[in-house]
């Protein structure tokens, strides 16, 4: 026995030391950042303030997200950033609110002047990332693995950069040279603004087999006069959302309106979380510029780089007798990842689709993600066609399936499981609400692209025809409670209105097995277990897929009606400054009491435009109060800065109270 245990003991040392003699990661990092600046770090940051959301991106996507401890405004991707302390806008942060965290590294760009100034002293390590190139993101990607000891993960997310953007590589070396298209990208500003020559989003529209302006201008954003833009003559123009409304402004002027891509209506919006960074969904970007750029060719298997195929699939637990299995099947259809929950049961069942009407002898019951790429194809083919499409890829037909289509991402699924004694009710649902929330009822029919809430419901007993068609209402009423909870507003009238559902939800109800059941109503067991179930798992879906949860910040709450700073102070003529009165303006709103004033706002001018709230002179006193507690004196005559001609009466009052406040205090 003492023989056989000094041989495990000789085996152990020296397996430990062939281990020590493998070349192993350590501290200190040194590198020089994109400032110049040499940089030494001694061990992985514990408490990080992230200026760029880019950088925010990263930290986040290779798992070191916890260091981070604040962000702007602006940082919204991924949904985790939602629970991070906010320290205002990218912009102008405030410099007290980044104090108060003690941070042991700041990462910031070269815009960030004051805060360098600031704490360049201060102990903790300033870092300057910013990205002119696709190599860049690579750079940084990787140093960011080697700061926060994350290497592997830094390397399996270059990996899959790359390969997305070989893809595109791939088949834009299948369109001729001489079929190579003139593409812009407009900035929002006046005057009109594109990126400089030296910008990585040239490189993206490159990439994508465009051809970008060459106007020997570098920085990141450059003028461009209307002589230089009719030389040039876009094909494609494209642009983040808010640029739409300078489009407005000049895109039907002589000279502008002249070109190709307005003549033959191609112009284009993406999320600006996509076309303004050079981050992680560098390769997504690209792919679905490259869509919009060449409609016709994407969708020509010739380009194809890989025939359609499943590529994997992932298990999902659902605990029913007569469920076979569910899984998400992950395929590549058009060369992008599309992802489609399937339901198989172990004999034929039947089913209520809002999307197909009743349905007998189903066998799999599923819910399909096409990518943003495909968004314009399926436009342009249609539901059938599509449909066809992805059940050949999937090995299913349209005789023993029942389907819903979505743009939202199926990796951010939510699984609800209500139970009440022997019944038991699952909710399935992707949510997502960014671009196209309605509320019914108000709203114009209107085609959007795909956002939708999708939902199917699924229970161990056997539900009647009646009880599957009451279902859909006590689902449909638990949606709406849902959004309204979190305050999601309608993408037509979010000044006004609150949203109750999106322009193209779906919902399947599953028969089932067991007890029949015939009533799903609000007065009934299965009623409200469906209701609960169904609540929860929009709530999940929507913070899975847009990062909205109830108690997100005031900068969000106001962007969810799209109102900004810059675009309320862009008409205020109080001779402080517009950067200075903006910085004011974000700062006062990361005090919490003038962040519940305008919150409170919020909710008062709802019940005003419904009628429930009639006499406002509280409010007028309550605005008066906290406009002259902001200014420290009295005011006598207040203005009205508020240009937008659509603010709600309430809202106009709230923020015109700061304003006001802001504008006297600074004189």
């Amino acid at each position: 026995m003492k023989k056989l245990k000094h041989y495990y003991l000789c085996i152990f040392i020296l397996f430990a030391i062939l281990r020590s003699a493998v070349p192993v990661f350590s501290y200190p990092i040194e590198f020089t950042d994109a400032q110049g600046k040499h940089i030494s770090i001694a061990k992985s940051p514990l408490r990080v303030v992230s200026l760029v959301p880019g950088i925010t991106e990263i930290i986040f996507k290779i798992g070191a997200g916890d260091a981070v401890k604040a962000v702007t405004h602006y940082d919204t991707y991924p949904p985790e950033t939602v629970h991070k302390t906010v320290v205002g806008g990218f912009f102008s942060p405030s410099l007290k609110a980044i104090k108060a965290i003690q941070p042991d590294v700041i990462f910031l760009s070269g815009l960030h002047k004051e805060v360098r100034k600031r704490f360049e002293n201060e102990k903790c390590q300033l870092i300057n990332l910013d990205a002119k190139s696709v190599f860049d993101i690579y750079r940084n990607i990787n140093l960011l693995g080697k700061i926060f000891n994350r290497q592997k993960q830094a390397e399996t997310l270059i990996k899959d950069i790359k390969n997305e953007l070989q893809i595109v590589a791939g088949k834009v070396e299948r369109i001729p040279e001489s079929k190579r298209k003139r593409v812009v990208r407009l900035m929002g500003r006046d005057p009109v603004m594109t990126p400089g020559d030296d910008s990585f989003q040239n490189e993206y529209i490159r990439i994508a087999g465009g051809i970008p302006p060459k106007l020997d201008k570098n920085g990141n954003i450059v003028p461009v006069t209307r002589e230089e833009w009719m030389r040039f003559n876009p094909q494609v123009i494209y642009g983040c959302g808010g640029d739409r409304e300078t489009a407005e402004k000049f895109l039907d002027q002589p000279g502008w309106k002249d070109v190709d891509a307005v003549k033959n209506g191609k112009i284009f919006y993406f999320p600006c979380d996509l076309t303004c960074r050079a981050s992680t969904s560098a390769g997504c970007f690209v792919s679905w510029l490259f869509a919009r750029i060449y409609e016709n060719e994407f969708s020509r298997k010739e380009v194809q780089i890989f025939k359609d195929h499943i590529v994997k699939s992932r298990h999902i637990d659902i605990d029913l007798d007569y469920i076979e299995d569910a899984h998400i099947v992950y395929s590549r259809i058009h060369d992008c990842v599309n992802k489609t929950l399937i339901v198989e049961f172990k004999s034929p069942l039947s089913v209520v689709s809002s999307l197909e009407g009743q349905r007998k002898n189903i066998i799999f019951a599923g819910n399909h993600y096409s990518p943003p790429p495909c968004w314009g194809l399926g436009h342009k083919l249609g539901l059938k066609k599509i449909r066809e499409q992805v059940y050949q890829v999937i090995g299913k037909s349209k005789d023993e399936a029942s389907f819903m289509f979505t743009g939202a991402d199926m990796d951010n699924l939510a699984v609800k499981q209500k139970q009440f004694k022997d019944m038991k009710v699952y909710a399935l649902v992707t949510a997502g609400v960014k671009s196209n929330a309605v509320r019914m009822s108000v709203d114009e029919g209107r085609f959007y692209e795909p956002g939708t809430i999708n939902i199917i419901l699924l229970s161990n007993m056997k539900l009647t025809p009646r009880a599957m068609t009451r279902a859909i209402i006590s689902a449909t009423e638990a949606k709406s409670a849902a959004l309204q909870d979190f305050d999601i507003r309608s993408s037509c009238t979010p000044l006004i209105h609150q949203a109750t559902g999106t322009g193209t939800d779906n919902i399947i109800v599953v028969e089932g097995k067991g007890s029949e059941i015939n009533n799903a109503g609000g007065h009934t067991k299965m009623g409200e277990l469906i209701a609960k179930a169904v609540y929860e798992a929009v709530q999940e879906a929507v913070y899975k897929q847009n990062g909205i949860v109830s108690q997100r910040n005031i900068f969000q709450r106001l962007k969810d009606r799209k109102i900004s700073g810059f675009g309320l102070i862009s008409a205020c003529e109080c001779n402080v400054g517009k950067y200075n009165l903006i910085k004011a303006f974000e700062e006062t709103l990361l005090q919490p009491r003038y962040a519940g004033f305008i919150e409170s706002s919020f909710a008062i001018s709802d019940d005003y435009e419904k009628g429930l709230v009639n006499d406002l002179g509280f409010f007028e006193l309550w605005c008066s109060d906290m406009a002259e507690e902001i200014a420290g004196k009295k005011i006598g005559t207040t203005k009205d800065f508020i240009a937008d001609k659509d603010m709600p009466r309430v809202l106009r009052m709230a923020l015109n109270s700061l304003l006001n406040g802001l504008c006297l205090r600074m004189k």
